[in-house]
């Protein structure tokens, strides 16, 4: 009885060492991408970006946090206090619970689980409802257009993504995101980017969409609906609503990493000389560059690109993405059935 209960302490101890490894790292990533985005952004237009607190400007997003905690949380007249307290949460919860099935190097995930893929979908999809309740609890007219908005543009996106990633199922034939890694072994070329690549380009456009920023960010237009669905949020609940934004960034960062672009592995494996020295093995390292290298392009784009207007953008997912994702569908269906490409596993 005492072996069975101290093996459970253990076994929750693990567990909840495991989960603090990425929630911390996580949450640190988070407030230095602001950081990363306000030093990229200003250095593309010809400044400095943060550089008063700190060295650097390095304590910047402390600043910023401690600013937003210690504001009142104010309530707005007449709003659903459960639901505009609980809304945040909502948010933020499935932008972290969805890094339980990521997969930093062969050892190292919490929970491989063998339908991996179908919870990332169902986590990624949990998060809309934070945002459609924050702008229907608020009580105003300007943050329930915004939940419309950003409701209906993720949704559409999602069906895009959703095929995107069946094209990354038939060729892996597997759920398990390690095995998914696993089956692009064998180099650069071997990696889904390549046999997949409409399917590719559509998973990171759609994921910009998906996390509403520019030039797809019409669901927080300044111009047009102030901030959108958290335009009555400040203080903590606003800082929330932060970090589960910049939290999804980071997933589908890594997630379009680990679906298209091999993970772990090494872009030099295989090839003679460099393939044969550590550069040619695969390691956590590798992962963190691709994933940073997708990060970055949200700021370059950010930092590029006019708003899109929002008939545009829901032209361009159900009447351009969605069809070329079916047609590219088939395509890797007859690439599996008939053996064009190797599986690394």
């Amino acid at each position: 009885m005492s072996e069975t209960f101290l093996d459970q302490v253990l076994f929750m101890a693990i567990l909840l060492a495991k989960i603090l490894a990425i929630v911390v790292p996580l949450i640190l990533a988070v407030a230095y991408y602001t950081y990363m985005e306000r030093k990229v952004i200003g250095y593309m237009q010809i400044r400095r970006g943060p550089n008063r607190i700190g060295p650097l400007g390095l304590a910047q997003p402390f600043a910023d946090v401690f600013k937003l905690l210690m504001k009142e949380i104010v309530l707005p007249q007449n709003a659903n206090k459960f639901l505009f307290l609980l809304a945040p949460i909502l948010s933020l919860a499935p932008a972290f619970a969805a890094w339980a099935v990521v997969p930093f190097d062969d050892w190292a995930v919490v929970a491989d689980v063998d339908a991996g893929l179908i919870y990332i979908l169902a986590m990624s999809s949990l998060g809309v409802y934070g945002l459609i309740i924050a702008g229907w609890a608020s009580n105003s007219k300007y943050a329930f257009l915004g939940a419309l908005r950003t409701s209906a543009q993720m949704v559409s996106y999602e069906v895009a993504m959703g095929f995107s990633l069946v094209g990354v199922l038939i060729l892996a034939g597997t759920l398990n995101l390690r095995e998914i890694v696993l089956a692009q072994q064998g180099g650069l070329l071997d990696w889904f980017w390549l046999p997949l690549l409409p399917l590719f380009v559509i998973y990171v456009i759609s994921g910009v969409a998906e996390t509403n920023r520019a030039p797809f960010d019409v669901a927080e237009g300044e111009s047009e609906i102030v901030a959108g669905f958290h335009v009555e949020y400040a203080g903590a609940g606003f800082a929330m609503f932060f970090l589960a934004e910049y939290a999804n960034m980071i997933l589908i960062s890594a997630l379009t990493a680990l679906f298209f672009t091999g993970g772990w592995l090494s872009p030099f494996e295989g090839i003679p000389v460099i393939g044969d020295t550590f550069l040619g093995e695969g390691s956590i390292f590798w992962f963190l560059l691709k994933t940073v290298f997708f990060m970055y392009l949200f700021l370059w784009w950010r930092a590029t690109y006019p708003r899109y207007r929002y008939d545009q953008i829901m032209r361009l997912g159900w009447k351009v993405f969605v069809p070329i994702t079916i047609v590219w569908v088939m395509v890797a269906a007859v690439i599996s059935v008939f053996g064009l490409i190797d599986r690394g596993m």
